[in-house]
C-alpha cells in the first residue's frame, strides 16, 4: 500500500464507507489484506490509505517463506483510534438512559 505523507484535514463525521471498513476491521482480529478489502469488498486503495494517514488503521507487513521465494504480506488492521471511532458510531444518535427516562416521565405527566 502506498503511503501519502501529506496532512489530512480532520473529519468531524466519518463517511459511511469509512465506518463500514472500520467495522469490518474491528471484527477481524488479524486484519485483512488490501486485496480482500479492495477486490472482495469494493473499497478503494485511496480510501484505505486515507484511513491509515488519519490514524484509524495501520498496515502490518510480514515476510514469509514457504519453500520458495520470500513473499511480503501486508494486512490492514484497525487502531485504537479506529476502534474509538467505530464505538462512537455505534452509540451515535442514542440518548443516554437517564435522558430516556426523563422524556418518558414528561410524556406521562
Amino acid at each position: 500500500m502506498s503511503a501519502l505523507h501529506s496532512e489530512l484535514p480532520r473529519k468531524r463525521h466519518l463517511s459511511p464507507e469509512w465506518l463500514q471498513v472500520l467495522q469490518l476491521l474491528a471484527s477481524s482480529p488479524r486484519g485483512a489484506t488490501e486485496e480482500v478489502l479492495v477486490l472482495g469488498h469494493g473499497f478503494s486503495r485511496d480510501m484505505l490509505a486515507m484511513l491509515v494517514l488519519a490514524g484509524l488503521a495501520t498496515v502490518v507487513t510480514k515476510t514469509l517463506r514457504a519453500g520458495g521465494p520470500t513473499i511480503k504480506i501486508e494486512r490492514v488492521s484497525i487502531t485504537d483510534a479506529g476502534r474509538r471511532a467505530d464505538r462512537a458510531r455505534q452509540h451515535h444518535g442514542r440518548r443516554p438512559e437517564g435522558a430516556r427516562r426523563l422524556i418518558e416521565y414528561r410524556d406521562n405527566s
